[in-house]
């Protein structure tokens, strides 16, 4: 081993410990790394921030926005509406969900597919009753699973097709991808369909706090007011008011002093109460206890309106939200953005902090209150998916049409190789802008810049792994497992080792790390690149096993009140059945032939 490619497995075990550590943020992980790597030299000071320029960044980065306008469009809810009715089932109801997320995945980013119809999930499940727990992982795995459809429909299939133009000279067309991917997404949406059943079926709440509230387990803070019917009564007893459906865990009195609700312990005016229960619960113990909700008395927004002015909507925090790592405090909810927090709810975890100190993670559902004309603003500043219907006029609402129109032409040009894929898209950016189908800050927003960063950062490292020989070394020590295996079994290695490794990495960092290792294994066993470059991309693609490996797993974890293991019941047999069928079918397609 010579003292680069020590280097440079140093810098990959360093980085891939930080990402697995996680207290830092995988794009300030990736600008550490390219440092290290300029640093000891593997990459050249001139070629530091070459990856910026790469053409994979703009793909990205475009097929965002564009995926973007398409949500703000509504265009979808208006076609999924009519259909609502007719979906009573709820095999039906994951079935129509599951297809139409990967018929969306196959065009626009997965992530935005995604966000697209969780509203409609929701809505799906309040008329009929159906637990959003079975609509939410499968319409999250869907969006992964439409993915591979095309270049655009994720992240890694756009990297692989660069690498693959560094390696071959040629990189993979916008369609080159379909094949595959349809024949892995009718074989994972048939079993979704079937194996939506090995979920938690949590228990729901109706329609309450004016009509938002619709996730299990929140936590509340409600504060006892002069006069309550609580006043002087043991702690315990306001459990009681919510029918045995809510506990209450912490309360606070004089602003800092808390205490453990005990039987001997008895409530006073202006305690704060912290509640965790079902919303109809909350509900009742708001009614019957006589209590306010915080953000409900004279300093907040509620005041600042009536009924008919001030409303309330629950939505879940997003990966990129500006909200993570803050608190309600710091960010001055309703200062800077004319809302308030009524309530948080945190899968796996109970909250006993009052609200205004908690710290927001991913996934996170929350309740906010304000002014019906603040309130479309509010969440797309703070990074908020809605989880109610777009009644809100965050659809556009004129010219829903014109967002999917640009996008079909784009598809058309890149299909029949009118212009470069980067530059179709970026026009494409340019309509939607220019069209007002997205103002120019919310395409700003919509760019989720770390994983610009990422892929800028690492692109150069990923180069100096292959430059320096490191992918060879990796290669011949796989090639010795591999070559006691068919040439389908070395296939099989490759996808598996790149879907186990994805839940550590993110899946853009894991195809940058695993494309050159599996053509320099190709090499080494003399077969063609292509297929192990598939295989890479559809095995980081495809993390069903955890909820943090894709921002869609983490998008659902709150709203469907999933702990980590529940990932595991529908994930393992989605990944067993990608492997069992996604290797025969690239090895059908791509062949594995002498190179």
């Amino acid at each position: 081993m010579t003292l680069p490619q020590a280097f440079t497995f140093a810098i990959v075990a360093a980085m891939m410990g930080l990402f697995v550590w996680g207290r830092l943020r995988y794009d300030v992980v990736a600008m550490l790394a390219l440092l290290a790597s300029v640093l000891t030299g593997i990459v050249p000071a001139k070629e530091a921030f070459s990856g910026f320029s790469d053409d994979v960044v703009i793909i990205v980065a475009t097929a965002l926005l564009v995926s973007a306008a398409v949500a703000r469009s509504g265009i979808t809810e208006q076609i999924m509406r009519p259909l609502a009715p007719y979906l009573t089932s709820t095999r039906a109801q994951v079935f129509t969900l599951c297809f139409a997320v990967i018929l969306l995945s196959t065009f626009i980013k997965n992530v935005g597919a995604l966000a697209i119809l969780m509203p409609v999930a929701f809505q799906l499940a309040k008329r009929s009753g159906t637990s959003p727990s079975q609509l939410l992982m499968p319409l999250a795995f869907g969006s992964l699973i439409g993915g591979l459809i095309t270049l655009v429909g994720t992240s890694p299939n756009v990297i692989v097709a660069r690498l693959r133009q560094e390696i071959v000279g040629k990189p993979f067309e916008m369609f080159d991808y379909a094949p595959v991917g349809l024949i892995i997404a009718a074989a994972g949406l048939i079993c979704l369909t079937i194996t939506y059943r090995l979920l938690p079926t949590g228990q729901r709440g109706g329609t309450t706090l004016d009509a938002a509230i619709n996730i299990e387990n929140y936590v509340a803070e409600l504060r006892v007011p002069e006069g309550s019917p609580v006043v002087g009564e043991r702690a315990k007893d306001v459990e009681a008011l919510g029918e045995g459906e809510a506990k209450l865990t912490t309360v606070v009195r004089e602003r800092f002093r808390r205490y453990t609700p005990t039987s001997a312990l008895r409530l006073q005016a202006g305690d704060v109460l912290l509640i965790e229960g079902e919303p109809e619960a909350l509900e009742r113990i708001v009614a019957r206890g006589g209590l306010e909700l915080s953000g409900q008395g004279k300093d907040a927004a509620a005041a600042e309106g009536d009924a008919d002015t001030v409303g309330v909507i629950e939505g879940v925090v997003t990966g990129d939200s500006s909200l993570l790592g803050v608190t309600p405090a710091e960010m001055s909810l309703r200062q800077r953005h004319g809302v308030h927090l009524l309530a948080i709810s945190r899968s796996g975890e109970r909250i006993t902090q009052r609200l205004r100190s908690v710290r927001f993670h991913a996934g996170d559902v929350v309740v906010l209150q304000g002014r019906f004309e603040d309130l479309p603003e509010a969440l797309t500043s703070l990074g908020i998916l809605p989880l109610a219907e777009r009644e809100l006029g965050l659809g556009r609402g004129r010219r829903p049409w014109l967002p999917a129109a640009i996008l079909v032409i784009t598809m058309a040009v890149v299909a029949f190789k009118v212009l470069p894929i980067a530059i179709a898209f970026f026009a494409a950016s340019l309509a939607m802008l220019m069209t007002r189908a997205l103002s120019l800050r919310e395409g700003y927003e919509s760019v989720e810049w770390p994983i610009l960063i990422l892929l800028g950062a690492l692109i150069p490292v990923s180069e100096a792994v292959r430059t320096t020989g490191a992918t060879d070394l990796i290669a011949g020590w796989l090639s010795v497992a591999a070559n006691a295996l068919p040439p389908v079994g070395a296939l099989a290695l490759i996808m598996i080792a790149a879907m186990a490794v994805t839940p550590f990495l993110n899946n853009a960092a894991t195809v940058l790390m695993m494309a050159p290792i599996a053509a320099s294994l190709a090499s080494k066993l003399g077969l063609n690149p292509d297929p192990f470059l598939m295989a890479v991309a559809i095995g980081a693609a495809c993390d069903f096993l955890t909820p943090f490996g894709h921002q869609c797993n983490t998008l659902v974890m709150g709203p469907g009140g999933y702990r980590f293991g529940d990932y595991w019941k529908l994930g393992l047999p989605l990944s067993i059945l990608v492997v069992v069928v996604g290797v025969p079918a690239v090895a059908m397609v791509w062949g594995l032939t002498p190179r």
